[in-house]
């Protein structure tokens, strides 16, 4: 580091620069080093904040380092001796600073080095963020927590700088705190965030999220680097860590996003967040899920998309529509129900695949609201339709974050009595992914909602590992066979032993059958022999709008009927 007293001309570049990061600097600490003397200014907040000799310091990262906490100071140290040994173009890392009364405040220390056209280090500066703020403070860890992580994310989106974000979270924590009791819970969530701090420092911030779930903001790790850091902390915790004389081996989930696109806000990036972290959780094991932002064939990006549909939701659920696939008799083929099915479209965007952000939505707390206005809008449109279809019945999807809601029942009674609907005419499907709820809240729900008329079904029975258990330990009206099981039924005698399988375990439990994807009278000839209940599929309909369906309607239930028999 340099010992050679600075002149005047340089303390006036370094004070212009400084000025000039203090305009931007959103609520930080700003810092400036002229490397060349080892001379820095620091922001005045910060000095009278934690009593440093002044605003102008040579040696000042020697003289910050006294402040940092013990613990924290060979990560520190390393860091910035790399940065004057030419080794690191900046830094991203977080440690706890001493104030004047002995108390300890996270910081988060961001800087980057600036060079002369010949790459000879001039200055190195940046922003110091104090965490102090209570409201922004988890009590259990000393973390950030979930309001200081949005805040934080907000002006990373508002100062368009691009970071990468993770989302670490702890696998059955719940079933921990049963086994071990709660204490011991709270202690793995300290010793996890502590673990996380001691590892992310250097690399990014750290946050405590709702619940087991832990984040990572980083401005300097690429997702090669992030993938290897979860590896290692991955493999540490499998290990087994001691707590209270226990050994106790902990699996993890996580998710990844980058973000490098500033036309969105902080809701949808965590609401992607969140569903690259549920895709490690329910199919990949725990592995590292990436959520990909990338270009697709209209050349915008993923995560724009997501943010224009998401906003839909709050702008009166512009671009959402319904389309319907009839349901028929599997012995009459007599219309008597249909299937409700979500789209959306913009003239930017054109029509948009559901599968592209119906899971999405899943993840995001304003899926709800729109799963209300299907269920509102299913219902008054399948009205329309009792009149040229006796006992019509209309089929709802729903999704595990509707039912995990308190007062999902209540909706669902709210929404039918404002309709004027028969209960007796509205069938809810749930899908395997339902299994992520407790047991018990979800037979809570069904049992409410059947006493009350409400007919309940099973979606895409057999595509999910647990679906047997479902059918088990919960009463359900109707169990849907998954269409990839009868696909090559007229040639493949396994899926006629797959649908015996079906239907007898379904009327084992007094739940009738309708199979889904009915393409061919050839299919349909040979299903029929199965006692099942109810048809779904392109042989009869296509999903089309309510306008379609009731043209058909008007011609009566026998408006699917095929004379090929």
């Amino acid at each position: 580091m340099g010992a050679q007293e600075i002149t005047r001309e340089a303390v006036k570049q370094l004070d212009n620069l400084f000025d000039a990061l203090s305009i931007v600097a959103d609520d930080t600490h700003v810092f400036l080093c002229d490397m060349r003397y080892d001379y820095s200014r620091w922001s005045k907040s910060l000095v009278e904040t934690f009593d440093l000799p002044s605003e102008y310091m040579y040696g000042a990262g020697a003289i910050w380092e006294e402040h940092v906490h013990p613990e924290d100071r060979n990560a520190y140290r390393e860091g910035v001796d790399a940065i004057f040994a030419r080794k690191r173009a900046g830094h991203d890392m977080q440690y706890r600073a001493k104030r004047p009364n002995g108390e300890y405040d996270i910081c988060t220390c961001r800087g980057i080095v600036i060079q002369d056209e010949q790459g000879v280090p001039l200055y190195f500066g940046g922003a110091i963020r104090n965490h102090s703020q209570k409201s922004h403070i988890d009590t259990l860890t000393g973390l950030r927590n979930q309001y200081g992580f949005f805040a934080d994310l907000q002006s990373y989106i508002r100062n368009k700088i691009p970071i990468r974000i993770g989302m670490i979270g702890i696998a059955k924590l719940t079933e921990i705190n049963e086994v071990y009791g709660y204490h011991i819970g709270n202690e793995i969530l300290q010793y996890f965030g502590r673990y996380m701090m001691d590892n992310v420092v250097n690399r990014g911030g750290t946050y405590r999220l709702d619940g087991s779930c832990f984040a990572i903001i980083s401005t300097t790790q690429s997702e090669e680097k992030l993938l290897e850091l979860y590896e290692d902390i991955r493999a540490h915790f499998r290990k087994g860590i001691k707590i209270d004389n226990m050994d106790i081996i902990i699996e993890l989930n996580a998710g990844l996003i980058s973000l490098d696109d500033f036309n969105v806000d902080d809701q949808t990036i965590y609401s992607c967040l969140n569903f690259a972290y549920e895709e490690s959780k329910i199919k990949k094991h725990g592995d590292l899920v990436i959520f990909r932002n990338e270009l697709k064939g209209d050349n915008r990006k993923e995560l724009e998309k997501l943010h224009v549909i998401r906003a839909s939701i709050a702008q009166d659920y512009k671009g959402f529509y319904l389309l319907y696939q009839p349901v028929v008799d599997a012995e009459t083929e007599k219309l008597i129900g249909a299937e409700a099915l979500l789209r959306w479209k913009n003239e930017e965007y054109g029509v948009v695949s559901p599968d592209s952000f119906i899971p999405f939505l899943e993840n995001d707390p304003m899926f709800p609201e729109l799963g209300e206005w299907i269920l509102s809008t299913a219902l008054k449109d399948s009205q329309k339709l009792s009149s040229y279809v006796s006992n019509f019945r209309i089929n709802v999807n729903l999704s595990y974050a509707q039912l995990e809601r308190a007062d999902f029942t209540d909706v669902v009674w709210n929404t039918i009595k404002k309709a004027g609907f028969s209960p007796e005419n509205l069938c809810l499907e749930i899908t395997e992914r339902c299994r992520l709820l407790d047991m018990e809240l979800l037979r809570n729900v069904i049992v409410t909602l059947r006493a009350g008329g409400v007919h309940i079904a099973l979606d895409d029975f057999g595509t999910g590992f647990s679906s047997v258990g479902l059918v088990k330990n919960l009463p359900f009206d109707t169990i849907k066979i998954d269409r990839s099981f009868v696909q090559q039924i007229e040639q493949d005698d396994k899926e006629k032993s797959l649908l015996i399988y079906f239907t007898d375990m379904a009327g084992i439990y007094g739940a009738d059958v309708c199979v889904e994807g009915i393409e061919t009278s050839g299919m349909r000839d040979i299903i029929r022999d199965y006692g099942i209940h109810s048809f779904q599929g392109y042989y009869y309909s296509k999903p089309i709008t309510i306008e379609e369906l009731l043209d058909k309607a008007k011609n009566g239930p026998d408006c699917f009927v095929k004379n090929n028999a």
